[in-house]
């Protein structure tokens, strides 16, 4: 039996930046504390980094067709902060450009 969501119910979903991005050196992009901690042997299994990801940085557009595809409603997304400021007191505005096209 096939159940429905009540009229009113919004979906969407949620993304980590660091999880999704990749481009870690793209775009004036600095290091995070999670590209330092992900390079210290044996601190992250296999080897595991962010550096590709999912490649959401290239990717976008795709992805946000497919969001639309799906027929989400909302878009929960977090930003990383070392792509906004490179280094501290440092603004970047092309890692804040690419931002501004999340919110329309």
């Amino acid at each position: 039996m096939a159940k429905k969501f009540k009229e009113n119910f919004i979906f969407g979903i949620s993304t980590s930046s660091y999880q999704i991005e990749g481009a870690v050196t793209e775009g004036g992009r600095g290091p995070s504390i999670w590209d330092k901690f992900s390079k210290i042997p044996n601190k992250i299994y296999e080897g595991h980094t962010g550096d590709i990801a999912c490649n959401h940085y290239h990717k976008y557009k795709e992805d946000i067709g497919l969001m639309s595809e799906i027929g989400l409603d909302a878009y929960k997304f977090s930003i990383s902060w070392s792509r906004i400021f490179p280094e501290k007191g440092k603004y970047n505005p092309e890692g804040m450009k690419f931002y501004m096209v999340f919110n329309g």
